[in-house]
Formats: C-alpha cells, sequence, structure tokens
C-alpha cells in the first residue's frame, strides 16, 4: 500500500498535458506559453508537464538548438525561454487557474560543458583510461554519465530537486531515464521532497516495477502504445489489451498505475498519429481514457498535430486548426464527471464482456453510482456480435451522441470500421 505522502487526493482525477516550450509559440518562451493557461483550462488537462527548462549545453551539441536533456545548469532557466522570474510568475499563474506543475528531471546525466565536469570529474563515470563518458546503453553523445555511486554527487542531485519544489513551488517530476538511476536514490529524493509538500512522481520507465514501491506514482504505460500501434496496422486484437490488463494489475503495487498515451516528445519526433494509427487515431485516444490509467496529451495533439517536430531546431506548432480541442475536451470532461473512469484506486476496475468476435473489445466499469460501458470495432472492417451480460442491462446514455440508448441481455452491436460507442449510465 502507498504510504500516505503519496495518496495526492488531485491525482484522482487528473490528466496530464506534456507541454514542449520552445516549439508551443513562435516566440518558444515562458510568457508566450502563458497565454494558452486559459484554452488549456478549458481543455481540462490538470497537470503541465514541462519538458527540461534549464540551460543546453553547447559542447557536443545536437543540431541548432540542442537537446533539452542536455542539461547545463540544473539550478537555472534556458535565457531562450525566458527568465527564472519568468517562470515562477508562470508556475504562480498556473497555481491560480488550477492547474499542478511538474517538471522533467534528466538525473542520468548532464550535458559537456556543465560545471561538475570541470569542478567534480569524480562525479562522472569513465572509461579505462580516465574519460568521462556517456551513456553506454544508448547512442548520446551529447551528454556526460553521472556516477551515482559518489554520495556527494547524489546529495547534490536531490538538493537540485529541493531547490525547484522548495524555491519556485512546483508540485513534481517527470524523471527522464528513471531505470538508469538507481532504486535507492529515487527513494532518497522522495522522502526529502515530502517532508517539503507532497509529491507526484512519474518514471519514465516501463520495466523496473520496484520504482513503485517507494518512489513513484505512475510509470510510462508502453506496452498499451505498442498494442495499439500494432491494431492499428492489424497485427494484434482485443485479446492482448486483456492480457495487458492482466498484467498490470498483477505487477503494479497497490495504489500505482501507467500513464496512457497515443503519443509524447520522443514518438513525434519520428511519427505523426495519423502516420502511427491512421483512421483509428481517435479510437486508440478513447481507450487511454478508458483503461484504467493516466491519461497524457502532448502538445498540438489537440490541434491535430500532423507533422513530426524538429527535436534540435525551431519547428513551431501550428495552432490554426484546434478541431481536435473539442474531442479532447469531451473526453477529458467525460473522465472528470465519470467516477467509474478516475485513476487508481479511485476508479472501476474493468469488466470484459465476451463478444465472440476478436476484432470487438468491449468492457464495463462501475464505481460507486456511476457505470460506462465501451464498445469498440478494432479493426478496419466491418464488425458485428452479440453480447450477452445480464449486469448490463438498462438504460444509458450514448456519450457522444447523447441519444439514449436501452442495453438487452442479448444486445447485438454492429460496428463501422473503428467505431466505438461508449454508454455511461449515473444513478
Amino acid at each position: 500500500m502507498l504510504p500516505d505522502s503519496r495518496m495526492i487526493n488531485w491525482l484522482e482525477k487528473a490528466v496530464i498535458y506534456e507541454v514542449n516550450i520552445r516549439q508551443y509559440t513562435p516566440e518558444g518562451t515562458f510568457e508566450a506559453f502563458e497565454t494558452h493557461l486559459p484554452r488549456l483550462k478549458n481543455l481540462g488537462v490538470d497537470i503541465l508537464w514541462f519538458m527540461p527548462i534549464h540551460p543546453i549545453s553547447e559542447k557536443k551539441r545536437n543540431g541548432t538548438l540542442g537537446s533539452y536533456y542536455a542539461v547545463q545548469d540544473y539550478k537555472k532557466v534556458n535565457p531562450e525561454f525566458g527568465t527564472m522570474n519568468d517562470f515562477k510568475r508562470l508556475v504562480d499563474k498556473a497555481h491560480e487557474m488550477g492547474f499542478k506543475v511538474i517538471l522533467d528531471l534528466v538525473a542520468n546525466h548532464t550535458g559537456w560543458d556543465h560545471k561538475w565536469i570541470e569542478e567534480k570529474p569524480h562525479w562522472y563515470q569513465c572509461d579505462s583510461n580516465g574519460e568521462i563518458i556517456h551513456p553506454q546503453e544508448f547512442h548520446w553523445p551529447d551528454v556526460a554519465q553521472l556516477n551515482f555511486e559518489d554520495n556527494d554527487m547524489r546529495s547534490e542531485m536531490i538538493n537540485v530537486m529541493k531547490y525547484w519544489v522548495a524555491e519556485v513551488n512546483v508540485d513534481g517530476y517527470r524523471a527522464d531515464y528513471a531505470n538508469g538511476v538507481p532504486v535507492d536514490f529515487w527513494e532518497t529524493a522522495r522522502k526529502e521532497l515530502d517532508k517539503i509538500k507532497p509529491v507526484f512522481m512519474l518514471a519514465e520507465d516501463d520495466k523496473m516495477y520496484e520504482l513503485l514501491e517507494k518512489a513513484f506514482n505512475c510509470n510510462y504505460g508502453w506496452q498499451l502504445t505498442h498494442i495499439l500501434k500494432d491494431i492499428a496496422n492489424g497485427k494484434k486484437s482485443a485479446q492482448d489489451i486483456k492480457n495487458y490488463l492482466a498484467d498490470v494489475e498483477e505487477i503494479y503495487p497497490e495504489g500505482t498505475y501507467p500513464m496512457h498515451f497515443i503519443t509524447n516528445h520522443d514518438m513525434n519526433s519520428g511519427n505523426t498519429t495519423f502516420e502511427l494509427y491512421g483512421e483509428s487515431e481517435k479510437t486508440m485516444a478513447v481507450l487511454t481514457f478508458t483503461l484504467p490509467g493516466i491519461p497524457l496529451i502532448y502538445s498540438g495533439e489537440e490541434a491535430g498535430l500532423n507533422k513530426r517536430l524538429e527535436f534540435f531546431v525551431k519547428d513551431t506548432i501550428d495552432w490554426s486548426d484546434l478541431s481536435m480541442q473539442s474531442f479532447y475536451t469531451k473526453l477529458i470532461h467525460m473522465k472528470k464527471e465519470n467516477q467509474a473512469l478516475w485513476n487508481g484506486n479511485s476508479g472501476g476496475t474493468v469488466i470484459f464482456l465476451e463478444s465472440g468476435n476478436e476484432q470487438i473489445l468491449a468492457f464495463e466499469r462501475e464505481k460507486g453510482a456511476n457505470k460506462l460501458l465501451v464498445i469498440m470495432n478494432l479493426s478496419a472492417a466491418d464488425a458485428s456480435t452479440t453480447l450477452t451480460t445480464s449486469s448490463s442491462d438498462g438504460s444509458y446514455q450514448c456519450y457522444f451522441s447523447e441519444s439514449k440508448f436501452d442495453w438487452g441481455q442479448n444486445q447485438m452491436i454492429e460496428l463501422k470500421p473503428w467505431e466505438f460507442l461508449i454508454l455511461v449510465q449515473s444513478g
């Protein structure tokens, strides 16, 4: 069971929104992003996750502007984005409007002109010749690998984390490459942060579940994302989603859960959502909001982002078409208004309905006086089935069409390619 410090009330209905400051506006600044807060409030998102906001190292830099993840100084902000006062004002304004703010923390490595390279070279991993190395698991030559066997380095990294919570009042962290850092470091850091205030911790990881035991609230639901991509391409079926949820139920520590998404900054730099999912994009997005877990929306998703944003140069999001804004607004509203869809233990468990058709996924979730039925065709062909259940009988409202639907014990369902039906019942 989670310690009391991780039972945060504002998480139970929360939706995360990933903010890419550089590409968000033509100016690429905190001040310019601040003008979008009212729109994001209307969208309904709760947690603003800012990709790294720190100065970017110039030595061994990738591209013109470099990677956000090659940090030059953990306690400063990138001057291209504005000043520290600009960011503090943005955090204060976000809090006034009811948002929570988390920062992207790159604890595994620094950029090559971080002051620690010269002042504390023993804080880094070295090869047999005594030369500082980049992370060996990946081809990331623009960053230098930190040495977590050095306790002084660990202490300073925790001081960095405490600084942003205590001095800037951020509400937690998304930990980049969390499984590249020892679990006991994260557990110590979590204890220290919670002495300041309860924080939300999101791990970029989907394999080291021990990270969730004491340190993190959530991790990445990469497995579901891969399944959704394969379903969109005809390689997997509804059964794979059932298998995935069985794994989540068995493996995840009590009170923790995955973050679900159809894209993020890593995915978008390689493929657009249409390239990944084609005509099934909305169907897959619905699954990230109706299956257990906390949903994520990436910058521009609500604008139907139709291009791969460049990562190391300026490449502004086009906000001229907000045609997907109403779709995501409605999804978020559905999540908040229906307790069955709330996060973690606050929501209802999934009960699958046997469809007899591997193309069709059908399940119900119930919590308190609230009940939902989700039926969807996970294929590019027409599909039909008869769903037999006695517990679901009754009158429902079709969520997106707002029409009435009377569900019978032997209910015939016919769905067009990728069509979905969400039925809501409230006591």
